[in-house]
Protein backbone atom coordinates (compact mmCIF):
# COMPACT_ATOMS: atom_id res chain seq x y z
CA UNK A 1 0.00 0.00 0.00
CA UNK A 2 0.85 3.38 -0.71
CA UNK A 3 2.63 5.39 2.44
CA UNK A 4 0.66 8.08 1.91
CA UNK A 5 -2.64 6.45 1.27
CA UNK A 6 -2.08 4.57 4.69
CA UNK A 7 -1.23 8.15 6.34
CA UNK A 8 -4.59 9.07 5.03
CA UNK A 9 -6.46 6.64 6.48
CA UNK A 10 -4.84 6.42 9.81
CA UNK A 11 -4.02 10.33 10.54
CA UNK A 12 -5.84 12.39 8.11
CA UNK A 13 -9.34 11.23 8.65
CA UNK A 14 -9.58 11.86 12.13
CA UNK A 15 -7.64 14.62 11.76
CA UNK A 16 -9.92 16.08 9.11
CA UNK A 17 -13.20 14.92 11.25
CA UNK A 18 -12.05 17.27 14.16
CA UNK A 19 -11.83 20.12 11.96
CA UNK A 20 -14.41 19.73 9.67
CA UNK A 21 -17.02 18.21 12.92
CA UNK A 22 -18.15 15.61 10.64
CA UNK A 23 -18.86 11.92 11.77
CA UNK A 24 -19.49 9.99 8.31
CA UNK A 25 -15.90 9.40 6.29
CA UNK A 26 -17.50 9.59 3.21
CA UNK A 27 -18.56 13.11 4.13
CA UNK A 28 -14.49 14.24 4.35
CA UNK A 29 -12.52 15.50 1.31
CA UNK A 30 -10.62 13.17 -0.15
CA UNK A 31 -8.13 13.01 -3.71
CA UNK A 32 -10.09 11.54 -6.84
CA UNK A 33 -7.10 12.10 -9.37
CA UNK A 34 -4.50 13.39 -10.49
CA UNK A 35 -3.86 14.72 -14.01
CA UNK A 36 -0.37 15.35 -15.40
CA UNK A 37 -0.28 17.13 -18.85
CA UNK A 38 2.51 17.98 -20.95
CA UNK A 39 1.58 20.48 -23.91
CA UNK A 40 4.38 20.38 -26.61
CA UNK A 41 4.06 23.20 -28.87
CA UNK A 42 7.62 22.49 -30.39
CA UNK A 43 6.51 19.61 -31.90
CA UNK A 44 5.89 21.06 -35.51
CA UNK A 45 9.41 21.82 -35.94
CA UNK A 46 10.68 18.63 -34.35
CA UNK A 47 8.97 15.27 -34.04
CA UNK A 48 11.47 13.76 -31.47
CA UNK A 49 10.29 16.54 -28.85
CA UNK A 50 6.19 14.57 -28.51
CA UNK A 51 8.02 11.20 -28.11
CA UNK A 52 10.68 12.22 -25.82
CA UNK A 53 8.19 13.81 -23.92
CA UNK A 54 5.88 11.16 -24.11
CA UNK A 55 8.33 8.56 -22.34
CA UNK A 56 8.87 11.62 -19.40
CA UNK A 57 5.77 11.50 -18.48
CA UNK A 58 5.28 7.20 -18.68
CA UNK A 59 8.45 7.30 -16.61
CA UNK A 60 6.82 9.50 -14.36
CA UNK A 61 3.49 8.31 -14.01
CA UNK A 62 3.96 4.39 -14.23
CA UNK A 63 1.67 4.00 -16.78
CA UNK A 64 1.35 4.75 -20.62
CA UNK A 65 0.33 8.48 -21.54
CA UNK A 66 -2.30 9.47 -24.25
CA UNK A 67 -0.94 11.79 -27.27
CA UNK A 68 -3.41 14.47 -27.27
CA UNK A 69 -4.43 16.20 -30.66
CA UNK A 70 -5.42 19.63 -31.59
CA UNK A 71 -9.06 19.93 -31.58
CA UNK A 72 -9.30 23.33 -33.71
CA UNK A 73 -6.50 24.85 -36.40
CA UNK A 74 -4.96 27.89 -35.81
CA UNK A 75 -3.30 28.74 -39.23
CA UNK A 76 -0.87 31.69 -37.08
CA UNK A 77 0.65 28.64 -35.13
CA UNK A 78 0.60 26.50 -38.49
CA UNK A 79 -1.78 24.13 -36.76
CA UNK A 80 -4.18 22.05 -38.02
CA UNK A 81 -6.81 20.33 -36.70
CA UNK A 82 -5.95 16.54 -35.43
CA UNK A 83 -1.71 17.55 -35.34
CA UNK A 84 -0.25 16.04 -31.99
CA UNK A 85 0.24 18.60 -29.85
CA UNK A 86 0.77 17.09 -26.14
CA UNK A 87 0.47 14.36 -23.96
CA UNK A 88 -1.24 13.57 -20.88
CA UNK A 89 -1.91 10.93 -18.14
CA UNK A 90 -4.70 10.45 -15.44
CA UNK A 91 -3.46 8.65 -12.25
CA UNK A 92 -5.86 7.27 -9.67
CA UNK A 93 -5.74 4.45 -6.88
CA UNK A 94 -2.59 4.16 -4.98
CA UNK A 95 -0.53 4.90 -8.55
CA UNK A 96 -1.83 8.37 -7.48
CA UNK A 97 -1.03 8.66 -4.04
CA UNK A 98 2.49 7.32 -4.71
CA UNK A 99 3.18 10.02 -7.35
CA UNK A 100 1.52 12.59 -4.94
CA UNK A 101 3.90 11.77 -2.34
CA UNK A 102 6.96 11.54 -4.46
CA UNK A 103 6.14 15.14 -5.62
CA UNK A 104 5.47 16.70 -2.28
CA UNK A 105 9.00 14.85 -0.76
CA UNK A 106 11.44 14.46 -3.60
CA UNK A 107 10.62 16.90 -6.40
CA UNK A 108 8.89 20.01 -4.94
CA UNK A 109 12.19 20.32 -2.50
CA UNK A 110 14.50 20.40 -5.22
CA UNK A 111 13.42 23.56 -7.38
CA UNK A 112 15.68 26.30 -7.24
CA UNK A 113 14.92 29.57 -5.08
CA UNK A 114 11.91 26.84 -3.74
CA UNK A 115 10.00 28.81 -1.07
CA UNK A 116 6.49 27.00 -1.56
CA UNK A 117 3.38 26.45 -3.69
CA UNK A 118 0.67 29.15 -4.66
CA UNK A 119 -2.59 28.74 -2.21
CA UNK A 120 -4.24 30.54 -4.36
CA UNK A 121 -4.21 28.21 -7.25
CA UNK A 122 -7.62 26.52 -6.19
CA UNK A 123 -10.37 26.64 -9.17
CA UNK A 124 -13.09 27.76 -7.03
CA UNK A 125 -14.15 23.95 -7.09
CA UNK A 126 -11.85 22.05 -4.90
CA UNK A 127 -8.82 21.33 -7.13
CA UNK A 128 -5.90 22.63 -7.14
CA UNK A 129 -3.47 23.24 -10.37
CA UNK A 130 0.50 23.48 -9.83
CA UNK A 131 2.64 24.19 -13.13
CA UNK A 132 6.41 22.82 -13.03
CA UNK A 133 8.85 24.36 -15.16
CA UNK A 134 10.81 20.89 -15.83
CA UNK A 135 9.89 17.44 -15.46
CA UNK A 136 13.81 17.07 -14.34
CA UNK A 137 13.50 17.43 -11.33
CA UNK A 138 12.46 13.68 -10.39
CA UNK A 139 14.76 11.63 -9.94
CA UNK A 140 13.71 9.04 -12.52
CA UNK A 141 14.40 11.12 -15.31
CA UNK A 142 18.38 10.84 -16.69
CA UNK A 143 19.59 14.50 -17.35
CA UNK A 144 22.10 12.95 -19.36
CA UNK A 145 19.28 11.44 -21.96
CA UNK A 146 17.47 14.92 -22.05
CA UNK A 147 17.84 17.11 -24.73
CA UNK A 148 15.49 19.67 -24.07
CA UNK A 149 13.42 21.02 -21.39
CA UNK A 150 10.14 20.38 -20.57
CA UNK A 151 7.65 21.56 -18.32
CA UNK A 152 3.95 19.98 -17.36
CA UNK A 153 1.04 20.85 -15.77
CA UNK A 154 -0.20 18.81 -12.34
CA UNK A 155 -3.83 19.09 -11.31
CA UNK A 156 -5.34 17.61 -8.64
CA UNK A 157 -8.60 17.14 -8.57
CA UNK A 158 -10.65 16.46 -5.22
CA UNK A 159 -14.21 15.36 -4.01
CA UNK A 160 -15.38 18.40 -2.16
CA UNK A 161 -16.63 21.70 -3.68
CA UNK A 162 -15.18 24.21 -1.23
CA UNK A 163 -11.44 25.12 -1.76
CA UNK A 164 -10.94 25.29 1.94
CA UNK A 165 -11.99 22.00 2.51
CA UNK A 166 -9.50 20.75 0.11
CA UNK A 167 -7.01 23.47 1.27
CA UNK A 168 -6.98 21.39 4.41
CA UNK A 169 -6.90 17.56 2.90
CA UNK A 170 -3.52 18.90 0.63
CA UNK A 171 -2.12 20.57 3.80
CA UNK A 172 -2.45 17.58 5.66
CA UNK A 173 -0.60 15.64 2.62
CA UNK A 174 2.29 17.54 3.60
CA UNK A 175 1.76 20.22 0.88
CA UNK A 176 4.29 22.92 1.31
CA UNK A 177 1.97 26.02 0.73
CA UNK A 178 3.75 29.30 0.45
CA UNK A 179 2.49 32.09 3.24
CA UNK A 180 0.21 34.60 1.30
Amino acid sequence: MARLLERYKTQIIPELKKKLGRDNILSLPRLEKIVLNMGVGKVLQDKNRLEQAAEQLTLLAGQKCQITRARKAISSFRLREGNPIGCRVTLRGPRMYEFLDRLIVIALPRIRDFRGVNPKSFDGRGNYSLGLTEAQIFPEIDPDKVTFTQGMDVTIVTTTQSDDEARELLRAFGMPFRDA
